[in-house]
């Protein structure tokens, strides 16, 4: 293998045109990375994905092999974004016409399964995950599991990435939440 670049490392065969990316992020082979993209400090962009203009991916963020990410799409510090997983930003299709393009939100922690398909314009929550091979078309809250197509709740996470017991308490780091407004936060 060959990685040039002291800031980054960035594979020889890749094509990364930005020039907003942060020191030590990994970017490896056959990986696009078009002009207007921002990328965070310490990510690890592996092969073959495609990262258009109007994005920005925060901090210590793992994008796995044969993610496209489009226009629109902002993925916050700690994410994780599994094989294939799939984004959309237009939520009418037609070929060659003009679109406008639906903004879609990873939040902070969330993680995302091999497969996952995020249809455009939706948020998903901090310390969300989605099961591998959902289809998610709506918001997802923070610290919830979903699964399925289209993709369903199946449980309350901890933010060490655990399900909740029915009393909110994590028995892996012995967290406990509490329910607020129907969001689930961390009790102080």
């Amino acid at each position: 293998m060959s990685i040039s670049n002291t800031v980054m490392k960035i594979h020889s065969l890749s094509d990364v045109q930005s020039k907003k990316i942060g020191p030590e992020t990994v970017i490896w082979q056959y990986t696009i990375v078009l002009p207007g993209a921002t990328i965070g400090n310490n990510c690890n962009i592996n092969s073959h994905c495609f990262i258009e203009n109007d994005v920005l991916i925060g901090n210590n963020v793992t994008v796995k092999c044969g993610v496209y990410i489009w226009d629109g799409i902002t993925i916050e510090d700690n994410v994780h974004i599994g094989p294939n997983v799939t984004f959309t930003n237009d939520l009418y299709p037609r070929s060659k016409h003009n679109f406008e393009i639906s903004k879609t939100v990873i939040k902070h922690g969330a993680s995302l399964g091999a497969n996952a398909t995020i249809i455009a314009g939706i948020t998903i929550g901090e310390f969300a995950l989605i099961g591998a091979g959902s289809v998610v078309t709506k918001n997802i809250p923070n610290n919830t599991l979903w699964m399925g197509n289209p993709a369903r709740q199946t449980a309350n996470v901890c933010n060490c990435g655990h399900k909740l017991d029915v009393d909110l308490h994590c028995r892996i780091c012995n967290s406990d939440y509490i329910l607020v407004n129907d969001c689930i936060i961390l009790k102080q």
